[in-house]
């Protein structure tokens, strides 16, 4: 797995991974701090696939315990 670049990015891959989001949803995560992600220099965001994925299960598995 590699790195995904900015925010952009970041939908696409979760959109493939049918877990839709907007950007708006994304910047609220990053100012809470609750979505995986690096800021290694100035407004680039760097997004770690195997971190990605993790989240998108937990985000799964919380959603499925509030729905039951």
């Amino acid at each position: 797995m590699g790195k995904i670049q900015g925010i952009p990015k970041l939908l696409e891959y979760l959109e493939q991974r049918s877990c839709p989001m907007t950007e708006e949803q994304i910047q609220q995560l990053l100012s809470e701090r609750t979505i995986p992600h690096a800021r290694p220099y100035g407004d680039m965001i760097l997004f770690d696939e195997n971190h990605i994925e993790w989240w998108i299960e937990e985000q799964r598995k919380t959603d499925k315990l509030v729905t039951d």
